[in-house]
């Protein structure tokens, strides 16, 4: 695996978790140029990882053989691209059955402990922000800033939905709602690493919330928690 290079131990952290359509992803990439810090999304290593699975035809129940997929897997982020062996894959691990693959592949104990370290190598000056399902209480247990993203299924479905339209691909927003449930449940039920606000994370649901809103809100409490105030008053 290509790997980043090794961050210290004092490079600062913020941690955005949730599931899908919370709008994490875009959340951390506009705290992480705010800021000029690095982003790492967690969520596209899988998503390549079951994108790898797939085509070398492995079943995303063989933990054991997706570990070692995972642990040689050529990956590397470059201009906004994300590239497979080279391959510019940015567009093909998008899709709603590469999310739903990706997850399933993200349960076994042996995927996640290939990958841990790939994660925590992306910390690097001045900061990194990381945003997944586990970040804050698996990858970054002592991450500085925790953030927590949720939303209803019903809203999340609809955010969906608009993106795939506008994409000009087909989509019928009940099934999504459904997929979305079905992820959600999967996620939150599986034994490693399950998909759980860390103790210390603010939760922010994002269901009325314009993404301008989120961002003051995720930038004002990491601003004071960096400032070394206490954002939550406690």
């Amino acid at each position: 695996m290509n790997q980043p290079v090794s961050g210290t131990p004092a490079i600062p952290v913020i941690t955005i978790d949730g599931p899908s359509g919370t709008g994490k992803g875009t959340i951390a990439s506009l705290v992480a140029a705010r800021l000029g810090w690095a982003c790492l999304d967690s969520g596209a290593l899988y998503r390549v990882l079951g994108l790898a699975a797939e085509r070398a035809g492995l079943d995303p129940g063989d933990g054991e053989a997706l570990g070692r997929l995972a642990a040689g897997l050529d990956i590397a982020f470059r201009d906004g691209r994300v590239l497979l062996a080279g391959e510019d894959v940015s567009a093909a691990i998008r899709t709603e059955g590469a999310g739903n693959f990706a997850s399933k592949v993200a349960a076994h104990p042996q995927v996640r402990a290939a990958l841990l370290e790939w994660q925590r190598a992306a910390a690097r000056p001045p900061g990194l922000v990381a945003d997944g399902r586990d970040m804050g209480t698996v990858v970054f247990p002592d991450a500085e800033v925790k953030i927590f993203l949720t939303a209803s299924p019903e809203e999340r479905g609809k955010r969906r939905y608009r993106q795939l339209r506008g994409q000009g691909q087909e989509a019928n927003l009940k099934q999504l709602v459904r997929d979305i449930a079905e992820r959600d449940e999967r996620d939150s039920q599986r034994a490693v690493a399950p998909l759980r606000p860390a103790v210390n994370a603010l939760v922010v649901d994002t269901t009325s919330l314009t993404i301008d809103q989120v961002l003051e809100r995720v930038l004002d409490v990491a601003q004071q928690s960096l400032a070394g105030a206490d954002p939550l008053g406690g």
